[in-house]
């Protein structure tokens, strides 16, 4: 029978072994720990001043509920609707005089009564009390050129007839409009940058039409205006095509380092400063942001296979050539570049395409005009009409509907 030597410990290394294995735990977990830490401020270095990003499984803020899988809602079709607009224009009083064709004698009202339908999949019709609820306490910012305040009124239009008079309010306050829903705490609010970056265009009632010039780097110059909004609705484009020049340096300099850029560069520089201040300024984990794509023109028929001299002027119908496309198609490519390197979230509302069809809903003649027309104007009407604008009612609220689908059910 084999013997076992038993060694029993003694009285003090049996007191002292708990404390050894606690102190050489912590030892590793503190060697682990500032390992770990370390190379975690590596990477939040290498990271940069980023917002949180949103997990796959978790909703977008406003969402209630998910979008048709695989649907592309700016994909479609135009499909006649006789129901008729969601509001009329002598109902709201906040749309300008240069929008109002109805008023200004257009004959024809057709261009009201269509509807868009995507293919495969619908869009939700627009729901001003859930609008307005989502809204309570919050605001949405239009920031852009005149295309988007068009597009702000429309989302005024849509809203105000369910609130009553003694409960809303229009301000303007400079480059900024607020439209307010007291009952709610809620306002709509416009803000003109019709560059984004600083211009020497940025006083709304007198800006520049030739010799636009742009500062770069200068984005938090209209940028710390729009911090505290909840939703961001933003455009830019028509200002770009028609040559404009970017300034190095400041509008006080005595001696200004002023450079031509082709357009497509002078956008990038836009869309890259957007994109820059978007990842700094906005948390995804409560609010959205939107960016508008092109507003298409019409300023010339020829381009779809009409009259060589004409316009907008006088059309009645849509374009039926699913290839045309209204606005500058490189420029597009240039926001989605941009925005695919975006940490937070920017929702594309891609409405170049489908209102590119619809030649027949601008103001053309049918506004208030900013000057007197000539005799010579008024015997060439085509020579003077706004293929730029749209009428309200009209495709602006298409848009809006959309960015309700997307804000709702992205």
């Amino acid at each position: 029978m084999q013997n076992k030597l038993i060694m029993k410990p003694s009285h003090s290394s049996s007191i002292l072994s708990p404390f050894l294995l606690l102190a050489f735990t912590l030892s590793v977990a503190i060697f682990y720990c500032a390992g770990f830490c370390y190379i975690t401020r590596l990477q939040d270095n290498d990271r940069g001043p980023t917002t949180q990003t949103i997990s796959k499984s978790e909703k977008l803020p406003f969402a209630v509920g998910e979008a048709n899988r695989g649907c592309d809602i700016f994909n479609g079709s135009w499909v006649r609707d006789y129901s008729g607009p969601l509001y009329e224009e002598w109902e709201c009083p906040y749309i300008e005089p240069q929008l109002t064709c109805l008023e200004h004698g257009r004959p024809e009202k057709d261009y009201r009564f269509w509807r868009w339908q995507p293919y495969g999949c619908s869009i939700p019709s627009f729901n001003a009390t859930l609008m307005l609820e989502a809204l309570r306490g919050k605001r949405i910012m239009y920031v852009g050129d005149s295309l988007n305040r068009g597009q702000y009124t429309s989302m005024i239009c849509l809203l105000q007839r369910n609130i009553p008079e003694h409960s809303k309010s229009m301000e303007t306050f400079g480059s900024l409009s607020v439209f307010t829903a007291k009952d709610y705490n809620a306002r709509i609010e416009y803000y003109w940058a019709p560059f984004l970056l600083e211009s020497n265009s940025d006083n709304r009632f007198k800006h520049r039409v030739t010799d636009r010039i742009v500062r770069n780097n200068s984005i938090d110059t209209h940028g710390r205006h729009w911090k505290d909004a909840d939703i961001l609705v933003f455009n830019t484009y028509i200002w770009w095509i028609s040559g404009l020049r970017v300034l190095r340096g400041s509008f006080e300099d005595e001696v200004k380092d002023i450079v031509e850029i082709p357009m497509d560069d002078a956008y990038r520089i836009a869309m890259k400063s957007l994109v820059k201040w978007v990842d700094k300024n906005i948390d995804p984990t409560k609010k959205r942001v939107f960016f508008a794509s092109m507003s298409p023109t019409h300023q010339g028929s020829h381009k779809w296979g009409g009259d060589p001299n004409g316009n907008c002027y006088n059309e009645t119908t849509m374009i039926t050539d699913p290839t045309f496309f209204g606005a500058e198609k490189s420029l597009m490519q240039v926001t989605t570049q941009e925005f695919s390197k975006s940490t937070v979230p920017i929702t594309l509302l891609n409405i170049t395409g489908l209102s590119s069809a619809r030649k027949d809903a601008h103001t053309s003649i049918y506004k208030k005009q900013w000057g007197p027309i000539t005799e010579k104007q008024l015997a060439n009407p085509k020579s003077y009409a706004d293929c730029i604008h749209w009428c309200l009612p009209g495709l602006q609220d298409i848009w809006n509907e959309l960015l309700f689908s997307k804000l709702f059910y992205p």
